[in-house]
């Protein structure tokens, strides 16, 4: 088995959602909800990192793990390598960025993800499920992911694009996005070491910088839909389904 560490970056300044790591579901913090599910997948050590003291104290009094990062990050993905780099002394053999907006993932999921890496089949992986209707077609706030071809339960294939809107109807393997990702340390390093891409900074979706520069993602499917909370709707959204 290849060492494993699932981290988690999390911050309080969201534009459009501040504050969010720490808005309540069922009675407890969103960024606590995440961090247990990173923990029930048993895959791997789970981190926090975080620019902000309060999320730090919260985790650490959950009895998590928790690192105090720089707040000069420009993407998450930045403050993920600064825990791999410092922290875990670049150790890892694979490192799962877990988004902290995702309260509702199956933690089996995390543990298809870190399967499917241990093939070495590719540099990065990530997740997807099925748009479920045409509000989530037009959604920009609902990122899409272009598979090579379909994709079943389990299954990956190669990832060809990654889009919030598009003018063209959506092929069948076309699917909805989950902010997910595994990277081999190789793939981490060479990825924090690229330029942001032009596609990265227009549709503001740093998967874009890796595609750009012919890294190959694998994409999986999984067949539950969790939720990205980056909206005060989105929260509503994710209470009404996990406190019913």
């Amino acid at each position: 088995m290849k060492k494993i560490a699932i981290i988690i970056p999390s911050r309080l300044s969201a534009e459009r959602l501040p504050n969010k790591p720490l808005k309540l579901i069922k009675n407890k913090e969103m960024i606590l909800h995440v961090y247990d599910i990173a923990k029930k997948s048993n895959v791997g050590e789970v981190l926090v990192a975080t620019p902000d003291e309060e999320i730090l104290n919260l985790v650490k009094t959950h009895n998590g793990q928790a690192i105090l990062t720089s707040d000069k990050h420009q993407t998450g993905t930045d403050r993920v390598f600064e825990v791999f780099e410092n922290t875990l002394k670049s150790k890892p053999e694979v490192i799962i960025n877990f988004q902290g907006d995702m309260p509702n993932l199956d933690s089996d999921s995390i543990k298809d993800l870190a399967a499917h890496m241990e093939k070495n089949l590719c540099d990065i992986a990530t997740l997807a499920s099925n748009i479920e209707n045409e509000q989530e077609e037009k959604d920009p706030n609902v990122v899409k992911v272009l598979a090579n071809r379909e994709i079943e339960n389990k299954n990956f294939s190669k990832a060809l694009d990654f889009f919030r809107t598009s003018n063209k109807p959506l092929s069948k393997s076309t699917y909805h996005h989950v902010g997910i990702y595994a990277f081999t340390n190789k793939a981490l390093i060479r990825y924090v070491g690229l330029k942001r891409s032009k596609l990265e900074k227009k549709r503001k979706l740093e998967q874009m910088r890796a595609i750009e520069n012919e890294m190959k993602i694998d994409v999986g499917y999984i067949d539950s839909c969790p939720l990205s909370v980056d909206t005060d709707s989105d929260l509503q959204a994710i209470k009404k389904i996990m406190e019913n």
